[in-house]
């Protein structure tokens, strides 16, 4: 399977067109269908559902899609890692996090590198521990951020110097507003929306199981979500109290929604993760150089 047809899928799947992909490859339509064919006899199956107007793929159309594109990133970030090595201190740093204000420490980082390495290019993917987690084993990521606890066995890592406290939000006009916290008795029988990393089994314990006590398993959460953003959306539509961490959601003073913490308070730690034995680009190295010196903690794990 060549390199090239698969960039020439790719654009086909995301055009929806072979015409109009062809015109953007700048080859034939005859040619590019005839390799998309011999793409499909090669694999015996077929990928793609073709009508008058346009093409759509098939189960394994979107399977290949997936595959495809984590094939190209990992070959462009292999291509930029090879140049910036022949150049002043160039490349790209790929870093996975949850949503969390920390991300405060490593823009920082990032402040200060770009007035000496400025040709240093830095891309954030959003994702829960498990998404972050999997795409640093398959080498898509350089560093995870990864919210304690967490299974940190497979990894080296420094403790980010900064704490997300937990609480809950909700709108302005809820009776529980008038609090400055709120206890697990509070939130007995009220319609929960809780991030699906916080109810579930977290590595050896799961935090708010202990925080809540007995009653956890008679919680009733009627919304699970993963990106804080998308819970306030629920909560603002009334649907429920979102448990989450602070400084995510806007809850400043023209906002519908308010933030309380939990009493006792519940802390979650920080950790910036990376492999062990990780080969680093020259971008990467600097970036880590940087955290190191930055967050002052000696290398974990290793």
């Amino acid at each position: 399977m060549e390199f090239r047809v698969l960039r020439y899928f790719l654009h086909v799947a995301r055009e929806g067109s072979i015409t109009k992909a062809a015109d953007f490859l700048h080859v034939t339509q005859p040619t590019l269908s005839r390799q998309l064919k011999d793409l499909e006899l090669e694999l015996g199956k077929k990928l793609f559902i073709r009508s008058s107007h346009s093409i759509t793929l098939t189960e394994e159309g979107m399977l290949l899609r997936k595959r495809a594109e984590e094939i190209v990133h990992m070959i462009d970030k292999l291509e930029s890692e090879f140049i910036a090595m022949e150049e002043t201190i160039s490349g790209d740093v790929y870093i996975g996090s949850g949503e969390t204000d920390a991300m405060r420490k490593i823009a920082q980082v990032v402040k200060d590198l770009q007035v000496r390495y400025p040709n240093i290019r830095y891309h954030l993917y959003s994702g829960n521990e498990d998404d972050v987690s999997e795409r640093l084993d398959r080498g898509l990521l350089d560093f995870g951020i990864l919210i304690e606890p967490a299974d940190l066995s497979k990894y080296n890592y420094i403790n980010i110097p900064a704490k997300d406290v937990w609480g809950v939000i909700m709108r302005n006009d809820s009776t529980l507003a008038d609090k400055n916290t709120i206890q697990a008795s509070d939130l007995q029988n009220l319609p929960l929306i809780c991030s699906r990393q916080a109810i579930k089994q977290t590595y050896s314990k799961n935090v708010f199981a202990d925080w809540f006590g007995e009653d956890f398993d008679k919680l009733n959460v009627v919304t699970t979500y993963n990106l804080a953003y998308n819970a306030a959306i629920m909560v603002d539509e009334g649907i429920g109290y979102a448990i989450t961490l602070d400084k995510i959601v806007n809850t400043s003073c023209d906002s519908n929604l308010c933030f309380r913490p939990l009493e006792p308070r519940l802390e979650s730690g920080l950790n910036i993760v990376w492999k062990k034995h990780q080969v680093f680009s020259a971008a990467a190295e600097v970036f880590l150089k940087e955290v190191q010196a930055k967050f002052s903690h000696p290398i974990s794990g290793m």
